[in-house]
């Protein structure tokens, strides 16, 4: 550009003032053949004819060195690089995802990068691979795919017991934070708690959070303390009450109801005392607690900038290994300064949150019932980014192109010496994998049509004796004898279909949808439904209670389940069908006692109802009317 500057100035002021622009198109050809309209290169400067003729000989002179890459045969085999290098060792560093050792060694173990990339971040000195995160985190979160691991059956479980068996740090045993979810009640992973944590390990208490509540629909008025009720009852079955049961919380870490209260809990009554643990089982929403801990007041002010987020997915056993962030030391100072943050944003109505926060809360809203605004009292100020102009690389002639600036590295944040020292730490740890569970048999695809992500509209249905309903492929209830209609409340992912037929076409339906899109999971056809295992009935026996409230729910392993309401003294004779290996709960008394409520009209010649769906609530906002 520099070089075609005086030429370029001199054609300006020899040539004559041009016409305005006329418009491109069909519009514009009626005004003149093709050699009257202008054609630019850039809007100041039109190249002449010899200019034209050595651009167009330059473009023919680089397409003979461009050779076409040879067609290779239908059949043949592509010739790969080899993705590990089995001689290259352990680097002794974590993946920032998953917290496994990233190596090179091995693609079926855990903590994998190929061994080009290997090699570059290791070329980059001890900073590379710091940051990093392994093949299986980058296929999570990039491509919502999970690649198969070898991990003997116990390596969760491994992990987690000899973390919590570490000397205690700071002359006082860690604070245990157990996240169950709420909608699988009983949890199967609590009994085994006492077990896992056993005499030898210097436990100070146990901290029960029941997550995921913002994806249950509001039944009646109180719903969230019946909630509370039922996981305590849990915990008491499972053998934990009294001291060692510190308290129980109902938070969601998708959406931050409850996180606050949380972390003002913990601070006010932990304080920094010593290292806290999250604990639980796969797909409870600990790694999700995590990150949201993560952006919260609970951890350092700078940790943020520092530490990755936890890799987050629906597939069960994400984390392999131990994260951490450092905890912030809840000084008097720090909880005066985090209260009057609380205090002033619970003045605040929706109207008056920026167009950013409006817009994120109605996300949030579309997940999820429950919706909460987790902030930060002690956010360090960035300073402003400076632009590095470099205008050599505007510089070129019309036989030449453009020039990229090199990238500078970008030096990555680290903690001083003093600011970890003496800190107390946040872990975050693998997944307790849940025996008998039914998500154990699906495809990653599979997976995600099953669990819940969104807000949870309940499906009602009246049915006869003598009608089977179907939630897809995965249970089937079929109400055998009793002698009126009952109600069948179904809580389920929105995304797998619920069908009701007849007991005589019961059998048929199935045979002849199973794998299909009409059930919908599992998926594949024919050869899947080979090696899925048969569905295997179990017979349930129920006495009504009255019309608007559910006596029990029938728990379909983690596929959902469906609340049964009937008339009062009503026997019921059901027979509920999973798959062979997996569990078939009847929970009494029910979670949603009077979900049959939660629906619209009966759609007319079927023995559905239309479906509605509660209003959300924002936590710490002021409403402007009547919720």
């Amino acid at each position: 550009m520099l070089r075609l500057g005086p030429a370029l100035l001199a054609r300006l002021a020899r040539a004559p003032l041009r016409a305005p622009l006329r418009p491109c198109g069909a519009a514009a050809a009626g005004h003149g053949d093709e050699q009257e309209q202008e054609r630019f290169v850039f809007l100041e400067y039109e190249p002449d004819a010899a200019e034209r003729a050595a651009a167009a000989a330059l473009r023919r002179e680089r397409e003979l060195k461009v050779k076409p890459k040879p067609r290779r045969e239908r059949g043949a085999a592509a010739a790969a690089p080899s993705l590990s290098d089995p001689s290259v060792p352990p680097s002794g560093v974590s993946c920032s995802g998953c917290g496994a050792e990233l190596q090179c060694g091995d693609g079926g173990a855990p903590g994998f990068v190929p061994a080009e990339r290997y090699r570059g971040l290791v070329s980059e000195g001890p900073a590379g691979l710091r940051g990093a995160v392994c093949q299986r985190c980058w296929a999570l979160a990039h491509h919502g795919s999970a690649l198969r691991l070898r991990l003997p059956p116990e390596q969760h479980r491994r992990v987690v017991s000899a973390a919590l068996r570490r000397p205690p740090r700071h002359g006082r045993g860690p604070l245990l934070l157990y996240v169950l979810d709420v909608m699988e009640l009983p949890d199967p992973v609590l009994p085994q708690l006492p077990a896992l944590l056993g005499p030898d390990v210097p436990a100070a208490g146990v901290l029960v959070v029941g997550n995921k509540v913002d994806l249950l629909p509001a039944d009646c008025r109180g719903h969230l303390g019946r909630l509370r009720q039922r996981v305590a009852a849990a915990c008491a079955r499972a053998g934990l009450r009294g001291a060692a049961l510190v308290d129980i919380r109902l938070v969601s870490a998708k959406t931050g109801y409850g996180v606050e209260g949380l972390v003002s809990r913990l601070q006010r009554s932990w304080k920094c005392a010593g290292d806290v643990y999250l604990l639980g089982a796969t797909n409870s929403g600990k790694s999700t607690l995590f990150n949201t801990l993560l952006r919260s007041d609970y951890c350092k002010s700078r940790a943020p900038d520092i530490i990755d987020r936890a890799t987050v997915s629906p597939w069960p056993g994400t984390t392999l290994n131990l994260l951490k962030f450092p905890i912030i030391n809840p000084t008097c100072d720090r909880i005066f300064r985090r209260q009057e943050r609380l205090k002033e944003e619970a003045t605040k109505t929706e109207d008056q949150l920026s167009n950013e926060e409006k817009k994120y809360l109605n996300q949030l809203k579309k997940q999820g019932y429950l919706v909460g605004r987790v902030g930060r009292t002690f956010q360090q100020q960035k300073p402003s980014a400076e632009i590095d102009f470099d205008p050599d690389t505007l510089s070129y002639s019309m036989d030449e192109d453009p020039r990229d600036a090199p990238k500078k590295p970008e030096e990555r944040e680290e903690f001083t010496h003093n600011e970890v020292k003496d800190a107390r730490w946040c872990f975050d740890t693998p997944g307790i994998v849940k025996e008998d569970c039914v998500l154990n048999l699906l495809t990653e695809k599979e997976v995600k049509l099953v669990l819940p992500s969104h807000a949870i509209v309940p499906r009602t249905f009246i049915l006869k004796p003598g009608m089977v309903l179907f939630l897809a492929a995965l249970g089937r209830i079929d109400y055998l004898e009793g002698e009126k209609p009952a109600w069948f409340s179904v809580l389920a992912s929105n995304l797998l279909p619920v069908h009701v037929t007849t007991l005589s076409n019961a059998d048929t339906l199935y045979e002849k949808h199973a794998g299909q899109e009409f059930l919908k999971v599992p998926m594949g056809g024919e050869e899947r439904m080979k090696e899925f295992p048969p569905l295997v009935p179990q017979d349930i026996t129920l006495k009504g209670i009255g019309t608007t409230e559910a006596v029990a729910d029938i728990k379909l392993s983690s596929a959902g389940w469906v609340a049964v309401t009937a008339h009062e003294e009503e026997e019921l004779l059901l027979r509920a069908y999973t798959p062979k290996g997996t569990a078939l709960v009847v929970r009494e008394p029910p979670l949603l006692p009077y979900i049959s409520a939660i629906r619209g009209a009966r759609i007319p010649g079927t023995p559905a109802y239309r479906t509605k769906k509660p209003p959300s609530f924002v936590e710490n906002l002021r409403t402007t009317g009547s919720r």
